[in-house]
């Protein structure tokens, strides 16, 4: 019976088939469909739907304004016979997250795309650029949005688009869209469709306008995603570089910062930052190799609303640039610059151990010396040193292309 039952498991991953349709014929194009990276938001932490063969949850959405079609297919459900084993009630589980008012069938939803000519982005536009396609021998041009509450249509329209979060951020949560400090910066594609221009959506970002006494904001990017179709394209550079932008021109922003941000987010921030940084003064190859300077934390705060860490890290990249590192000399004042800073913790720990040599039985200090191990400790030092060298390298490659 337990092996029978297990051929009625199935991964929610490939279960969900995800589509931004442009075109009637999208809907029958397996290169048009894109699977989630997790759904254990919604199916648990094994991301699996019990008592379905072949289960399909097809979740399709039109490219711009997202009106979505929610269908389940199967190709066969467990019943009464298995010992009063039920199905998962995968509808229920979906319909949790999808605002209501979805299509349920094909045809309602063609209806709808014939539509989309109609839609047209949200609020207020802040950027243009193109990025060149290989595959369609043309430049694509893309527009950045800057939205809220206020503009007509988008609270409905932002329900829709915060779904795909569930399937992409590990840690999503919905955020209180009633919340007036909440910015919403939007990117969109402009395409042509039977003559006619038309715009699909790329990506989005959400920024918390924190109050910082006594009379200034500090920005804090929440929630940030480019969707599959179009990663790998540089629209998460341009989205942070454009948002960076926007609040560099007020006078009441201190700086901006990130919630819990991931580690590609912060790969992402460091190229965009450097790029930003690149051509201050305080950042000449010159000033670069004379240290870290009270001078860069000012003039990065002042003009890009780069806080002191996040300039320390661009000043880090820029001086691995301007450093031989085939010089010793050069190598050696770099790698102490860099360790220095790495050290800080592990001084920290020194200073405990030394109030734990007043402190403690010497039996209790040994149990802790144990678990202080210098060697160890060096290791680690040099280990975090070349990897955050590698990761620089990176951002210096992807800049020399920029």
């Amino acid at each position: 019976m337990e092996k029978k039952l297990a051929e009625y498991k199935c991964n929610t991953n490939e279960a969900i088939q995800l589509k931004l349709v442009r075109f009637p014929e999208d809907l029958e194009d397996d290169n048009t469909t894109f699977n989630p990276e997790y759904s254990h938001q919604v199916f648990g932490d094994d991301e699996v739907a019990f008592g379905y063969k072949g289960l399909k949850i097809l979740l399709y959405y039109i490219a711009g304004n997202l009106s979505t079609l929610f269908r389940i297919e199967y190709t066969s459900k467990v019943n009464e016979k298995f010992d009063c084993v039920e199905a998962d009630d995968v509808e229920s589980k979906i319909r949790e997250i999808i605002p209501p008012g979805f299509c349920a069938n094909t045809d309602d939803f063609v209806s709808l795309l014939e539509k989309e000519v109609n839609f047209k982005p949200f609020g207020m536009l802040l950027h243009t650029y193109s990025v060149h396609n290989e595959e369609a021998g043309e430049d694509i041009t893309y527009q950045i949005y800057k939205a809220d509450m206020t503009c007509p249509g988008f609270r409905e329209y932002h329900e829709r688009l915060q779904t795909f979060l569930m399937w992409f951020i590990e840690t999503a949560s919905f955020i209180d869209v009633d919340d007036e400090r909440w910015n919403y910066f939007l990117v969109f594609e402009k395409y042509n469709k039977d003559g006619a221009t038309l715009f699909a959506t790329v990506g989005y970002m959400t920024v918390y306008n924190y109050y910082v006494y006594p009379d200034k904001t500090r920005p804090r990017v929440s929630q940030m995603l480019i969707l599959p179709p179009f990663q790998g394209e540089g629209h998460g550079a341009q989205l942070l570089e454009t948002v960076h932008r926007y609040y560099m021109s007020s006078p009441t922003v201190l700086d901006i910062t990130a919630e819990d941000p991931s580690e590609n987010y912060v790969k992402l921030r460091d190229f965009v930052l450097v790029k930003l940084c690149q051509d201050l003064l305080c950042f000449s190859p010159g000033k670069l190799m004379q240290g870290f300077s009270q001078e860069m934390v000012m003039e990065a705060q002042q003009k890009l609303k780069i806080n002191k860490q996040h300039t320390r890290r661009v000043y880090e990249i820029l001086r691995l640039r301007a450093t031989d590192m085939g010089d010793a000399e050069q190598s050696r004042s770099y790698r102490l610059d860099i360790k220095r800073r790495l050290i800080g913790p592990y001084k920290k720990k020194q200073r405990e151990l030394a109030k734990m040599r007043r402190c403690l039985r010497p039996e209790e200090l040994t149990n802790q010396l144990n678990q202080i191990d210098l060697n160890m400790q060096h290791e680690q030092l040099e280990e975090s040193f070349q990897q955050l060298v590698s990761d620089y390298r990176r951002v210096l490659e992807r800049l020399a292309q920029a």
